[in-house]
């Protein structure tokens, strides 16, 4: 008999709030029982097992992001709202340091599509349209932007930029401005 109050909504909310602070890679369904203080075989009426937990998790996750920049972008266009998507970004990814890690779990197609990233490929696109790309340009940019977001927000929580006097925030904007200036002139390169 299932735990009366627990549902899967619960449990993967309490997940993700598991994730925050141990870290993505710690949470299990066995993890989640001891936060509830039950036995494990009582979450199975809920979940399937650890693999499930970690999909919801990131499916949650990424709807959770998706309405926060959806939230940072509307009613702006170019570099405000390239800045807006930026900001928003790196901001879910410091609060919610194992939410972002879960966003970020590969998902099988079928999942994938049923689920928020699709959201983030369609903002990110909105944005670029105030840039007047075409493609395949226009993937190549959507592409760059979030490798570009990825790799600073991974490295400034992994530390890597606290060893020099200048500020990570100027170095963010110095990016963003130089993302700006690019989207509005990008150079092919041809092989």
């Amino acid at each position: 008999m299932a735990r009366a109050g627990l549902t899967p909504e619960r449990l993967t909310r309490a997940g993700a709030e598991l994730a925050d602070e141990v870290g993505f890679d710690q949470v299990t369904v066995s993890a989640l029982a001891r936060r509830f203080d039950v036995k494990v075989a009582s979450l199975y009426s809920h979940l399937r097992n650890s693999q499930d937990l970690r999909t919801r998790i990131a499916l949650f996750a990424l709807e959770e992001l998706a309405d926060r920049v959806a939230e940072a972008v509307a009613g702006r266009a170019g570099k405000d709202a390239l800045t807006a998507f930026a900001d928003a970004y790196r901001d879910y990814a410091r609060e919610h340091p194992g939410r972002y890690d879960a966003a970020r779990l590969r998902l099988d197609p079928e999942t994938a599509a049923a689920g928020a990233g699709v959201r983030h490929s369609q903002m990110t696109r909105a944005i670029l349209r105030g840039y007047d790309l075409t493609e395949p340009d226009q993937t190549h940019a959507v592409r760059m932007l979030g490798a570009m977001f990825h790799g600073y927000v991974s490295l400034e929580m992994a530390g890597s930029f606290s060893h020099t006097a200048v500020d990570s925030q100027e170095s963010w904007m110095w990016v963003l401005d130089s993302l700006d200036a690019l989207l509005h002139n990008p150079r092919r390169v041809t092989p």
